[in-house]
């Protein structure tokens, strides 16, 4: 008798854990990876200012290009054949 009522006990368990707690368990962490791939609304306000940010240093270094170009057409080839020369050295010292 009372190794049916354990049985019993056992059986109803694990039915339980079946179809009651495995759901449960799947779907409350479906519902944390669903909260955790969205944007919060700070993360939304920080993109929208760092996306102003660049738009304002976009300006500002197509105003000093603008203002570089002016006084020195050439310097865009004096900064290349600059860089280039310094990476030579370097190569040399290596």
């Amino acid at each position: 008798m009372e190794d049916e009522f354990m049985g019993m006990l056992i059986g109803g368990l694990a039915i339980i854990t079946l179809f009651i707690g495995l759901p449960w368990l799947i779907f409350h962490y479906v519902t944390k990876w669903k909260q955790a791939a969205t944007l919060t609304q700070s993360d939304e306000k920080l993109l929208d200012e760092l996306h102003d940010a660049a738009r304002r240093l976009d300006d500002r270094l197509c105003t000093i290009e603008r203002i570089m170009t002016a006084e020195n057409p050439n310097w865009r080839q004096n900064c290349l054949d600059h860089r280039n020369e310094s990476q030579r050295l370097l190569a040399d010292g290596d």
